[in-house]
């Protein structure tokens, strides 16, 4: 299911491989609550969560990629740590908190993962601060999804029944917010056009699974011709978190390739 942790296997066991950071802390953002965790050395990482989820879901990854990278883990706006949603869902706001962060601690160039939620959101971030965005990877993300294509998400995704996803009391620190997280899904509307895509400067390796039920391969194919700096890796058999389980080794091989990839301005 698109936009939604359901799909993600790793989640109950998020605390398995929990590492201490060497720095946590909530700031305030644009008038929110925003936090974030940093492990490692070297360049600027951001790891950002789909939707429901909250920077845990990455913590497995963190091993992977703190020698070479410093690396950040930040709860998006509305989850987490993070304080819930004082608004309507709007990913270019979640997108321009982001943005606000990152001037906040005086990153001038980073490089960034986004799964599905987190994808979307640094196509926006794209838009809004081209500069500091040296190259990006997105994962069960082109930057367009509206639940208005998907109304039989919303008819099981409510608070109503959120005891049947366990991992959402794990992923954030109050009912309030996982309240918010899911009444404000049916906001997941997000749209870039052909030009806006023309417009995007940092480099961007989209990920993809053929199975992403979410995914509409005609969107995808009009992304990959849009952007202008673009490559595609379409997995087989493979449905929303290409990251994950048995692909995640050959996904970290790959995310490492294109990072340190030579780039010229």
């Amino acid at each position: 299911m698109h936009r939604l942790a359901i799909l993600i296997p790793f989640l109950i066991q998020i605390n398995m491989l929990s590492q201490t950071p060497k720095k946590s802390e909530s700031v305030l953002i644009n008038g929110k609550s925003i936090y974030y965790e940093v492990y490692g050395e070297g360049e600027p990482l951001l790891l950002l969560h789909g939707y429901s989820q909250s920077s845990k879901s990455w913590r497995p990854y963190i091993q992977d990629y703190e020698k070479e990278y410093e690396v950040y883990l930040i709860d998006l706006t509305g989850h987490g740590k993070s304080e819930p949603f004082k608004e309507n869902l709007n990913i270019k706001a979640v997108a321009k908190d982001l943005h606000f962060l990152i001037q906040h601690l005086k990153l001038e160039k980073i490089k960034a993962i986004g799964f599905s939620f987190g994808g979307d959101v640094l196509y926006q971030l794209a838009l809004i601060n081209p500069t500091v965005m040296e190259c990006i990877i997105t994962i069960g993300a082109v930057g367009t999804w509206t639940i208005q294509d998907f109304p039989q998400y919303l008819e099981t995704y409510n608070f109503e029944n959120r005891a049947n996803f366990p991992w959402l009391k794990e992923a954030h620190d109050s009912e309030e917010q996982v309240k918010g997280i899911m009444n404000q899904f049916k906001n997941y509307i997000v749209k870039l056009s052909d030009k806006e895509l023309q417009s995007i400067k940092p480099e961007v390796l989209i990920i993809v699974g053929d199975d992403d039920e979410g995914m509409d391969l005609k969107e995808v194919a009009r992304v990959r011709e849009n952007l202008p700096n673009s490559d595609l890796w379409i997995l087989p058999n493979v449905s929303h978190g290409a990251h994950e389980g048995e692909n995640k080794e050959e996904f970290i091989l790959k995310s490492k390739a294109f990072l340190i990839k030579e780039r010229t301005e």
